[in-house]
């Protein structure tokens, strides 16, 4: 209803949107974010960038992006590694260290922004690593892995479920996986729900 902040957060959505586009007809996504996320703060409002996702999408508003042509040398193909969605939404556990699941986010500083990966285990809630970095790399993702494997057992069978982002496709998320004995899941292509428990960790 008028008043609330979700009505707020539209209304605000639908102006940024605008301003951003009569600048320029090519937007790329992480852009837009930004810029609404500035207005946001500006007024006091704090917003995790997957809510400003998902409220742009409620209200059918789109980034509008050139497509890129994608060459892949053929040497590359191996680098890159896709994982079946084997929680499938499947978010209890009975035993600590049996179902793991993690995400990078955006962090708004003073410095500017950063980013927060995190590890969290779904028979709890614990957080079993976290860290924080100014770029959003295959180095941060595997610095949380890291120090998950240093603050708990990983236990046979455990499983680890990520989104479809760079860092976990990589050879090095691969290889560093399998010499801990982790299996790696992926939720679905644009599928946020495959992966709530953490998506409403950080939303928080």
């Amino acid at each position: 209803m008028p008043g609330s902040s979700v009505w707020i957060s539209q209304i605000q959505i639908r102006i940024k949107w605008n301003l951003c586009k009569k600048r320029t007809e090519n937007l790329a996504a992480p852009m837009v974010i930004d810029e609404l996320r500035c207005g946001f703060a500006k007024k006091g409002i704090f917003i995790n960038h997957k809510a400003v996702l998902r409220l742009m999408d409620k209200l059918n508003i789109h980034s509008v992006a050139r497509k890129r042509k994608m060459h892949m040398r053929l040497t590359q193909l191996d680098t890159y590694h896709r994982y079946r969605n084997v929680l499938k939404r499947d978010f209890k556990a009975t035993q600590p260290n049996q179902k793991w699941v993690t995400d990078v986010t955006y962090v708004r500083t003073q410095q500017g922004w950063g980013y927060l990966s995190t590890i969290q285990d779904l028979f709890d809630g614990f957080i079993v690593a976290h860290q924080f970095g100014r770029q959003n790399s295959r180095t941060l993702v595997l610095n949380t892995l890291k120090q998950a494997k240093q603050n708990e057992k990983v236990t046979a069978g455990l499983i680890l479920h990520s989104d479809q982002g760079h860092q976990y496709t990589s050879q090095a998320y691969f290889a560093l996986t399998q010499e801990y004995a982790i299996t790696p899941s992926m939720s679905r292509r644009a599928n946020c729900w495959d992966n709530a428990p953490m998506e409403n960790f950080l939303d928080t």
